[in-house]
């Protein structure tokens, strides 16, 4: 579909929505970014998964990758509600180890590899660079953290400073503390961080479907009536 058409099918939809809905996802969009992207290694935790993703929806994260090598990623609805439908989900699943896979599309697409890990040498949180250019930020597994094949690929590691006796947060609460952080500091930079228009207009006719029922059978009568 050329951009002509979809515009002019998105004026179509348009008309089976409330404005309400149109002004929300168009408020929503204007405050998506891919200057940071979310990878989640190995995951088994449904509840965990499914945190994280709300997460990157509250906080404006539109890309997450999810590495599935002996663990296959599940949600819960229960946790997520909803919000992986509003999400670009990428799964790789194809290969027994599929982080390096991952991890070097990722590269090749611009993105730096920062691991969470309390690596020596790893920077602070509050101390992590975004005025750099775009960033992956991986997230190991419940148990074991980061896999070895992800030590070596990472460009750089982060650590969240605690004072406890405690070594770790959980994977969720780990998420939520650096996204927060690393989101505010990306709308603070000088950068355009915001979607591109034409991502955003792809978007938003995604997720006009995603809003009404029967989008099928509309569009059908929609492209009966185009010429």
């Amino acid at each position: 579909m050329n951009r002509e058409e979809r515009e002019d099918l998105i004026a179509y939809l348009e008309g089976f929505v409330t404005e309400n809905r149109k002004n929300r996802m168009t408020d929503v969009l204007g405050n998506r970014t891919r200057e940071l992207t979310v990878v989640m290694e190995n995951i088994y935790q449904s509840q965990n998964a499914s945190a994280v993703l709300r997460h990157c929806d509250a906080l404006g994260i539109q890309d997450v990758h999810i590495i599935e090598n002996s663990n296959k990623w599940k949600t819960n609805p229960d946790v997520d509600l909803g919000t992986a439908q509003w999400l670009t989900v990428n799964r790789y699943n194809k290969e027994e180890n599929n982080t390096v896979e991952t991890l070097r599309h990722l590269k090749s697409r611009g993105y730096r590899i920062i691991a969470t890990s309390p690596h020596p040498g790893g920077y602070e949180l509050d101390e992590t660079d975004l005025s750099k250019g775009k960033a992956a930020i991986v997230f190991g597994t419940e148990m074991h953290g980061i896999s070895d094949l992800v030590r070596e690929e990472a460009d750089e590691f982060l650590k969240i400073p605690m004072v406890g006796f405690v070594e770790s947060f959980n994977i969720s609460a780990s998420c939520a503390i650096v996204l927060y952080t690393l989101t505010q500091k990306l709308r603070a930079l000088e950068t355009n961080w915001h979607l591109e228009e034409e991502a955003q207009r792809e978007l938003y006719l995604s997720w006009l479907r995603k809003s009404i029922k029967s989008v099928k059978q509309i569009e059908e009568r929609y492209r009966q009536k185009t010429p």
